[in-house]
């Protein structure tokens, strides 16, 4: 199995783990003890961890288009779906890459915000965790791409590989 049928197939297997959490959050709501409140962190924590897998998936059909070159994976426990192979794509595919992350990640927020039940401990965990990861997109990922559309060079390192990583 390649690198990214594995790593889909690990992701769908979390996606079904954080939908079975919130039959089970739902069912447990109004509950008292540790257990309500132990499963609604979890499910909060793992629909946000969805999220982040989603705006990876995402920038990797936002290189897809771009028929961007990217190397999968080794492990599953890479932290990155992908690494972007710095010496082989340019601007255009740069550019691609990031706006679908970018993409994926503004549906997943729409998404949570229209579905999630309001109030719910795991909605506010889930919405929260949400939060903290759109703050490090907004840090982390959008200056690197305002400085490569003006004409930066890639960045090399983590998620930016070359032909020999």
């Amino acid at each position: 199995m390649s690198g990214f049928a594995r790593h889909a197939a690990r992701d769908a297997a979390l996606a079904a783990a954080a939908l079975a959490l919130w039959s089970l959050d739902a069912r447990l709501r109004g509950a008292t003890g540790a257990l309500p409140a132990l499963v609604a962190v979890a499910t909060g924590a793992l629909t946000a961890l969805a999220g982040y897998l989603a705006h990876d998936w995402g920038h990797l059909a936002g290189a897809g288009l771009a028929r961007a070159r990217v190397h999968p994976p080794l492990r599953l426990t890479d932290p990155f779906l992908f690494r972007f192979d710095a010496d082989r794509n340019g601007r255009r595919e740069f550019a691609a890459m990031s706006l679908g992350g970018f993409a994926a990640s503004t549906a997943v927020v729409a998404a949570l915000l229209a579905w999630l039940p309001q109030g719910a401990l795991a909605s506010r965990v889930a919405l929260g965790l949400t939060a903290a990861g759109v703050v490090a997109t907004l840090v982390l990922e959008i200056p690197p791409f305002v400085r490569v559309l003006r004409g930066a060079p890639i960045p090399r390192g983590g998620a930016y590989a070359s032909d020999a990583a």
